[in-house]
């Protein structure tokens, strides 16, 4: 007899919640979205929609309407009143019987929450510490895929090292990004951070602080950072969707220049914002 346990309760598989059949328990079996809102407007909402539709195809995950998407984000948006709101969204492949390889014609499965964007007024005020940590993902960084358990090691890592995120080293030594972020570092009046590749996420808000940079005349270099680099910057930040631009005033215990937020980043986080006012 096939059978399953949930808590102390055994019951037939075939009467199991196809809940907790979700290939995305089992397998990471899925791609997801987060973005936010500014003062009652979803920011960036068309560019976030045509990454997941690239995520999803990347995995193979087929039939997705892409228009009932923005309209499910539209009307939770709507129906949740919240001005300044983070919307976190993923469709996984289906739910079925353990296996790994899938059955055609799953039905995939959604799942929506909202709740309201962090204030992150004090980070930007003082800036924040972060640490280093192998890079211990995948090597299709490019899918915003569920399978981020490398990430969460790395994060509570930093955490538990009274540091705000963790900066990912890759195996030859070089940074590729946050945990959650992408990571900058500003040389003069230009700044650097890693070309987009495989083991990079094409972060939408990387594409604004691009944008903002070129708008401010500033330099921009897409090349690979060492720590060491990072420790010599004049100026450190990370940029994350829910948050925006958020300075980095220590990096591995070693502040950064005089250890405050620099005037670059203050100008870029003032030019970012330019993009989220109607």
């Amino acid at each position: 007899m096939d059978l399953a346990m949930v808590g102390d309760r055994i019951i037939p598989l075939d009467s199991l919640d196809p809940v907790y059949l979700d290939r995305g328990v089992f397998f990471g079996d899925g791609v997801y979205e987060v973005l936010r809102s500014y003062g009652g407007r979803l920011f960036a909402l068309e560019e976030h929609l045509k990454r997941f539709e690239r995520s999803l195809a990347a995995v193979y995950i087929t039939g997705i309407d892409i228009s009932t998407i923005r309209d499910r984000v539209m009307r939770a948006f709507e129906q949740a009143q919240l001005a300044d709101a983070k919307i976190y969204f993923h469709i996984t492949r289906g739910s079925d019987r353990r296996n790994h390889v899938w059955k055609p014609d799953l039905t995939p499965n959604f799942l929506l929450t909202i709740s309201p964007a962090p204030d992150s007024t004090a980070e930007k005020a003082a800036g924040i510490a972060v640490c280093t940590h192998p890079d211990w993902r995948w090597k299709r960084c490019d899918i915003k895929s569920l399978n981020l358990l490398a990430n969460v090691l790395a994060r509570q890592d930093a955490e538990n090292r009274g540091c705000s995120e963790a900066i990912l080293i890759d195996e030859a030594g070089m940074i590729t990004e946050g945990s959650s972020s992408a990571f900058f570092a500003v040389f003069g009046r230009s700044i650097r951070t890693a070309p987009l590749t495989s083991n990079i996420l094409p972060s939408i808000t990387r594409q604004f602080v691009l944008k903002a940079a070129t708008n401010l005349g500033m330099g921009l270099i897409e090349q690979s950072l060492t720590p060491q680099d990072a420790k010599t910057a004049d100026e450190l930040f990370i940029a994350v969707t829910t948050k925006d631009i958020i300075p980095v005033v220590k990096f591995d215990g070693k502040p950064i220049a005089d250890g405050k937020p620099g005037p670059i980043t203050k100008a870029l986080i003032d030019g970012f914002r330019k993009f989220t006012i109607p």
